[in-house]
């Protein structure tokens, strides 16, 4: 019996959920579900700039969390989706937001991470980021293939922005490291360029609306314009499957139409020792208190529990499976 009870002690504690980076894993009986209750300790979420929408959701989230279960969450200003997922598996963080075009790297090991698959599994997949491509109107630009020896802000340097801006400038038949005069700005410095002549245009990925684009339309009005980037889809699905055609409403910045662009789905990822009961817990908390994250940013109206699974190739976490009853 003292064995026994010894033997209990030791797996109990091999269950506890240390804090940020902990690498214990809380496993459920052999057939039995894992609890849906989030344990005690500290979460970190890595976010992206402070102007973008994965900074403005990521701190609701971590409310929601902090809020509604024991786990005391926080939220991280960070370069976002590349660097995201290199800290979260090192350990720095314990949910991240990223892209899913690179997450899909992550997984298989290829782009940023060549040669390293990274250990990751998916929450959910969430909002889709639209790809803003905002020029200067008098720039001569009117294709991405114009911005040859143009300056350029390509977005922070191992941000999902990045790699979408370098994809599409290749797409367009450029070198992004010879054929531009790359700058590699965080948001709010990409739009400080603008506003000041210093660069004749930028990318952006992120949800609709970007505070910082707002900030932009709303300061230059007509000085600047968005181009079509659609003609590069056929090409950049070439590269990965998860692009997707769709529209920027001319409302969301007062533009005088619609514009199409490419659009790529937003995923919350996870290590896969991530444990089972906050996984399920967090990923709950999704939906059930939606309504709380609408409030924080209108992007999170588009978060919907029928595309919540739709993570390929990033593998779905167990916890997470069973908060969204798959």
């Amino acid at each position: 019996m003292r064995i026994k009870a010894l033997l209990a002690t030791a797996a109990a504690a091999a269950l506890v959920l240390t804090g940020c980076g902990g690498k214990q894993v809380q496993e459920p009986p052999a057939g039995q579900a894992a609890s849906c209750e989030a344990g005690d300790g500290r979460l970190t979420i890595a976010t992206g700039n402070t102007g973008g929408v994965y900074y403005v959701l990521g701190g609701g989230l971590a409310q929601v969390i902090s809020q509604n279960t024991k786990l005391r969450a926080t939220a991280a200003e960070t370069g976002a989706s590349v660097q995201n997922i290199q800290q979260l598996v090192a350990g720095d963080y314990d949910i991240a937001f990223t892209l899913a075009d690179t997450a899909a790297d992550a997984v298989a090991g290829k782009g940023a991470f060549d040669g390293q698959q990274q250990s990751i599994q998916a929450l959910s997949r969430i909002y889709p980021n639209s790809t803003h491509v905002v020029v200067k109107a008098d720039s001569g630009i009117n294709s991405v293939a114009d911005m040859r020896g143009k300056r350029i802000s390509t977005g922070s340097p191992k941000s999902g922005t990045e790699v979408i801006a370098n994809r599409m400038l290749e797409s367009a038949g450029l070198n992004p490291g010879a054929d531009i005069q790359a700058q590699r700005l965080a948001l709010g410095k990409s739009v400080d360029g603008m506003k000041s002549g210093t660069i004749d245009g930028l990318f952006w990925s992120g949800g609709l609306p970007t505070p910082e684009i707002t900030d932009l339309t709303t300061t230059l009005g007509g000085a600047v314009k968005f181009i079509d980037i659609t003609p590069l889809l056929p090409e950049l699905n070439k590269i990965s499957p998860v692009y997707e055609q769709g529209t920027i409403p001319g409302a969301t910045y007062g533009l005088p139409a619609d514009v199409p662009t490419v659009e790529v789905p937003n995923l919350l990822v996870v290590r896969d020792d991530f444990a089972a009961n906050n996984a399920c817990a967090v990923t709950k908390l999704l939906f059930d208190r939606k309504a709380d994250l609408e409030a924080v940013h209108p992007s999170a109206k588009q978060i919907d529990r029928g595309q919540a699974t739709k993570s390929d190739p990033v593998p779905l976490h167990p916890g997470a499976k069973q908060a969204l009853g798959g």
